[in-house]
């Protein structure tokens, strides 16, 4: 399975994706957990030891120089638009909890070379990890989707867009939607998070695009904000692991349906 994760900032999204690759994990699938957010703390959530000591693969710039033939500044003159990566996913890569987790980081953005060599060799890594190998994957991303190509849109599974109440989140949501039809995602699916109460949700339903499946709810929990202070992992915190064992089974219940249908 190849899921993506997406949301606006601070919504919840690398919560989500962490209690997801450690539930699928414990279940005794072969997971691959990818940081691809510019805020990168999925290492955190996973409760890896000194995560913020990780270096983010696209600050490796000898590493990208190399397999890229950039260059040591990266610019001023042709580069490989086809780096080799095969090797990478088990060269820098950590495995915490039976999760094997890669932190890309953030290439260039717009208006600062977007066809440079850290984005060639970004998007070529995740294309790798989608296209080539058969791990589920967990992609936890930022609000857009410019770390996916065409061709790594298609063989996703789904996109997972985590909103919490408010008119915002939902907006984002149909963004998000229209994004990833026009590159070829066909299964969006909500998860709502920070949810206080009944009332909430069904506020929140009533918000949202029509046409996308809400896989389910996470409450709102003080004892997680307890356990990012502490350095604990996600699945330390007994409602939440049930929330998400909950909205998994509900979504393979829709990917079997999709396959059938």
């Amino acid at each position: 399975m190849k899921l993506a994760i997406s949301g606006k900032g601070g919504v919840g999204k690398t919560t989500l994706a962490a209690a997801l690759a450690l539930e699928l994990a414990r279940e005794g699938h072969s997971v691959v957990a990818i940081d691809a957010d510019l805020d990168s703390n999925l290492a955190a959530a996973l409760g890896v030891p000194d995560a913020e000591r990780i270096v983010p693969i696209a600050r490796m710039k000898e590493l990208i120089a190399e397999r890229t033939d950039s260059g040591p500044d990266g610019y001023g003159k042709f580069f490989k638009l086809n780096p080799t990566v095969s090797d990478i996913p088990e060269r820098h890569s950590i495995v915490h909890k039976g999760v094997r987790l890669m932190v890309l980081g953030a290439g260039k953005r717009g208006g600062e070379g977007c066809a440079c060599p850290e984005n060639v060799f970004l998007r070529t890594l995740v294309n790798h990890l989608v296209l080539q190998r058969e791990e589920t994957l967990i992609l936890d991303m930022e609000a857009g989707i410019e770390h996916l190509g065409r061709a790594t849109c298609g063989s996703m599974d789904a996109l997972i867009v985590v909103v919490e109440p408010g008119r915002r989140s939902a907006q984002t949501a149909e963004t998000v939607r229209q994004m990833a039809a026009d590159i070829g995602i066909r299964r969006v699916f909500i998860v709502a998070n920070k949810i206080r109460s009944e009332r909430d949700l069904e506020v929140l339903r009533g918000s949202l695009p029509e046409g996308i499946p809400v896989l389910g709810a996470l409450a709102f929990d003080p004892e997680l904000m307890t356990a990012d202070l502490e350095g604990r992992a996600v699945d330390d915190v007994p409602a939440l692991a049930a929330q998400v064992e909950a909205i998994q089974q509900e979504l393979m219940r829709h990917l079997e349906e999709g396959s059938t249908a």
